[in-house]
């Protein structure tokens, strides 16, 4: 599907991926899928109970979209293995990141959970994670991490990258530019970070630029305010490091995402509507809000009165449905939509 096909209210929409209740193709999701027509979707434990329920809601998720005239949703999940992993058994379990020992460890996480994930629908894993720890002190990553050798994690992160890929799913490294050295949980409240960019190049953004360099198909911003960068906004809002860092310095040419907006580091500080324009403003493609409730339809409300009444915004808006419509035809074959 061309941008051109889509209405105004579609361009909206595949800026949104959202999470949502229930572990079948309700009437909430319909909406969000027609009325809100959004972009993707997100599963969490509580949307899941079998594989062959995952399957079914999937299958009839993106058929509801085709009959709507969507186009194909991103279906995603987090499935790092270890602690963060929404699949139980019957799936393969990994003990996760910090117990993968060798590149082929890496590889066999990556084409073991690609083949899982295919096999039920869903087409985008939040992971690999890219963050970096330190060698000596607490980080709140220690447990998700691969360690703290950056060029360690640079190689088992894009190993993992372009396993997944090669076996059909989409990657997205995570979370920039780095939050190995943080102590306090963003899903809480908003960590400061009083780190120069400098020591952030040497150190935090050598996986990121491997697994640019991998072709990793998205990079999830963190909700870390890295204050020597930029002391006003969390990387998650903050158009110096989408725009200078992610887009310029790096090269990226994929999807740019937020981490989840319900968080506390956002959410306790600002309201939605604080929320989008510097998102969009920033060259954010895919805002994430993880739990069914108002904030969705005010944010979808927000995105278009920014697009509206902005032309800069209308231009930044139109180059990230571009950037979504076409990973979605270079990922998202037909057959994605069967039930």
């Amino acid at each position: 599907m061309m941008i051109s096909e889509l209405s105004e209210d579609q361009r909206v929409g595949q800026r949104l991926m959202i999470g949502f209740n229930g572990t079948e193709l309700n009437d909430g999701l319909r909406y969000s899928i027609d009325s809100l027509k959004v972009g993707g979707i997100i599963l969490f434990s509580r949307n899941i109970v079998s594989p062959q329920q995952i399957a079914d809601l999937c299958g009839n998720a993106q058929a509801y979209a085709a009959h709507c005239g969507q186009p194909p949703l991103f279906i995603g999940i987090d499935q790092e293995g270890g602690t963060v992993a929404r699949l139980k058994p019957p799936f393969t379990q990994f003990a996760g990141n910090p117990a993968i020992k060798t590149a082929e460890d890496a590889i066999a996480f990556a084409r073991t959970t690609a083949r899982e994930l295919s096999g039920i629908g869903v087409n985008m894993n939040m992971a690999p994670v890219l963050d970096v720890t330190p060698e000596h002190g607490p980080s709140v990553m220690q447990a998700r991490a691969f360690g703290s050798d950056p060029h360690w994690v640079a190689r088992m992160g894009t190993a993992g990258i372009t396993h997944l890929q090669a076996n059909g799913v989409m990657a997205v490294g995570k979370h920039f530019p780095g939050i190995g050295r943080t102590v306090l949980d963003s899903h809480d409240d908003l960590p400061d970070l009083d780190t120069d960019a400098q020591f952030l190049a040497q150190r935090d953004l050598i996986p990121f630029q491997a697994a640019v360099q991998a072709g990793v198909c998205g990079i999830m911003l963190s909700h870390i305010r890295y204050t020597a960068v930029d002391p006003h906004w969390p990387a998650s809002l903050s158009e110096t490091i989408t725009a200078e860092w992610l887009r310029n310095r790096l090269g990226v040419d994929g999807l740019v995402l937020t981490d989840d907006l319900d968080m506390g580091a956002i959410a306790k500080h600002y309201g939605i509507l604080d929320i989008v324009p510097p998102c969009l403003q920033a060259g954010v493609d895919i805002l994430l809000i993880c739990h069914e409730g108002p904030a969705i339809g005010t944010a979808y409300g927000e995105i278009a009165r920014c697009i509206r009444y902005s032309e800069t915004m209308a231009c930044k808006c139109a180059e990230s449905v571009q950037r979504i419509l076409a990973m979605k035809a270079r990922w998202l074959s037909a057959n994605s939509r069967t039930t």
